[in-house]
């Protein structure tokens, strides 16, 4: 991930400096996760033994989830087919994100969601996700 303009409209992360990645292969799967700030530390206790409140700051600042994706050429659009997510209500929720390559190592992704149940115009798309190809 390279950087996040906007507010998702979903979720409304505040995003300060996330890392994370995302990864599509040719037999039609894909995963991503997303740190949201960056800044998750160990449970003091071990990867076991997190307290209540260090499980809750590790849940609200990381997103997770995988499933298959189909694309769309002519609408310039990727459906990610989420089968499971770190927030259970995102399985089975199809996450339609309009694509720009930028170069030859950047993918932007731009979220149509409104947050609403709908989606907003992508002229009027505010929430956008660059990532850059790992080499």
């Amino acid at each position: 991930m390279v950087s996040v303009e906007g507010t998702d409209a979903t979720f409304h992360f505040a995003y300060d400096h996330p890392t994370g990645i995302i990864t599509y292969d040719r037999s039609g799967w894909m995963s991503v996760q997303i740190d949201v700030k960056g800044i998750r530390k160990p449970f003091v206790n071990g990867p076991a033994g997190g307290t209540d409140e260090e499980k809750v700051a590790a849940f609200d600042n990381y997103i997770a989830y995988y499933g298959t994706y189909t694309l769309d050429l002519k609408a310039q659009t990727i459906t990610h087919h989420v089968e499971d997510a770190t927030p259970p209500n995102l399985r089975g929720v199809n996450n339609v994100r309009w694509f720009e390559f930028q170069g030859d190592d950047r993918l932007l992704l731009i979220p149509r969601e409104d947050g609403k149940g709908g989606v907003i115009d992508r002229k009027n798309a505010s929430y956008k996700l660059l990532w850059v190809r790992i080499k």
